[in-house]
């Protein structure tokens, strides 16, 4: 009922606004909003994580319009009579600014008025405990674990069925969320029969990506067999590869007259040199020279905490790019040279790399693509000091790695974009 709402009132507000602001006759108007619709349903605009995220929605909802637009055009040549040359700019203008807001308006709607649901855990709490409390708490307590079974099939039978036979809604068990998959194996067989009885069955991975945004370590180490499968197969494309070079070279057009007053606003503060060039691993852990604008006055680092005393050394430039982030714009170099993308795991530096590929599981993972500018726990993340936010930081590029898409690059873009402009950049 929720997403029927939601189809027939855009429908209905894309065909109004045709109707009423730039006079076309009414059939008309339904025909163009339904075509109009049917470009937004194929950028999957109206998929619930897509209208969560308003970043997300905003780039599905520009892609889908100007596909509706190519449909559109077919139509223009039968009926030219009825448009304008208003009509593309309206319409693209009244989509991409009104949509966005009134579907997140709608979700969250939604989400307030969601039943909870109950769900049996196959795992120990101790050892996922925390995960699942997260979990929950990010779905606005929509998710409650109310029981962890370290199972047997009896143990299993008996919170079933005191679930279903439960007489307060709150007491009632909806689902069983698989967060150990050798627990799993003892009570394989009454899990399938639950999920042929409309029982809900999910597993730890998809929950917790859906939810947290990234990979947590402990349960990649618990289905490590299916990570392990999902990240050997990960390839970068060869068309990352050309758009990668397209955006390096128009940003370094737009940006070249800022390099160069940033470059001598450095050289008139603290001398030569202007460009900080060190030693980084990248995409199969091939080491090359990363650039970006000296932000810190020269001083001995601490292989074993790189950021130790960061702050003191800020040159006043400094602090001003390393806000708004353009101290990497000499990284749109090493994007040309084929060594980074625009988006992409921050690489790391050698010493630092070797440090933490010992000691955090799945970390050589994130060497699967070529690092990026900007990236996915650069934007979800703070300033990483220590190992254990190096593992969240960790978590959040194999996220990346797992999940990577042209939407999900779009979205990263924005939001650095957006972090940029709030001046929210460095720590």
């Amino acid at each position: 009922m929720y997403k029927a709402v939601v189809h027939l009132l855009d429908i209905f507000l894309i065909s109004a606004m045709n109707t009423f602001l730039l006079r076309f006759p009414i059939w008309i108007s339904l025909i163009a909003s339904l075509i109009i619709y049917l470009g937004l349903y194929s950028f999957r605009v109206y998929d619930k994580d897509t209208m969560k995220s308003y970043t997300e929605s905003l780039i599905r909802t520009l892609l889908g319009t100007i596909i509706g637009f190519v449909g559109v055009l077919i139509l223009y040549f039968f009926l030219d009579n009825f448009f304008n040359r208003h009509f593309f700019s309206t319409n693209l203008l009244f989509t991409i600014f009104l949509l966005p807001i009134l579907h997140k308006v709608e979700y969250n709607t939604y989400e307030k008025y969601l039943p909870v649901r109950n769900y049996i855990v196959i795992g120990r709490r101790d050892e996922i405990g925390h995960i699942m409390d997260e979990i929950s708490e990010k779905s606005m307590n929509k998710m409650r674990f109310v029981q962890y079974i370290n199972p047997s099939p009896v143990t299993l039978e008996k919170a079933v069925s005191e679930g279903k036979s439960a007489k307060e809604q709150a007491a009632k068990i909806h689902g069983i969320v698989v967060a150990d998959p050798e627990l799993e194996k003892i009570v394989k067989p009454q899990i399938e029969r639950y999920k042929s009885e409309g029982l809900e069955i999910q597993y730890l991975p998809n929950v917790a990506e859906k939810y947290l945004k990234r990979v947590p370590i402990e349960v990649a180490q618990k289905f490590k067999e299916y990570y392990d499968v999902v990240f050997q197969n990960v390839q970068s494309s060869p068309s990352q590869r050309i758009l990668d070079g397209i955006a390096a070279t128009v940003l370094l057009i737009v940006s070249s007259p800022f390099m160069f007053i940033i470059g001598l606003c450095i050289l008139i503060e603290d001398g030569k040199p202007i460009v900080f060039k060190q030693k980084r691993v990248g995409k199969n852990g091939q080491v090359f020279i990363m650039n970006k604008f000296r932000s810190l006055r020269q001083a001995e680092i601490n292989p074993n905490n790189p950021n130790e005393d960061i702050e003191k050394r800020v040159l006043k430039t400094g602090r001003v790019i390393r806000k708004f982030r353009i101290d990497e714009l000499p990284q749109v170099f090493n994007i040309l040279k084929g060594e980074m993308s625009v988006v992409g795991p921050r690489p790391e530096m050698v010493e630092f790399h070797q440090l933490m590929s010992n000691q955090i599981p799945l970390y050589n993972y994130r060497l699967k693509l070529n690092p990026g500018i900007t990236g996915w726990a650069q934007i979800n993340y703070k300033h990483t000091s220590t190992l254990e936010d190096y593992i969240k930081k960790t978590e959040y590029d194999l996220y990346y790695i797992k999940n990577r898409s042209v939407f999900l690059d779009f979205q990263i873009m924005l939001k650095t974009l957006e972090t940029m402009i709030g001046m929210r950049g460095a720590r």
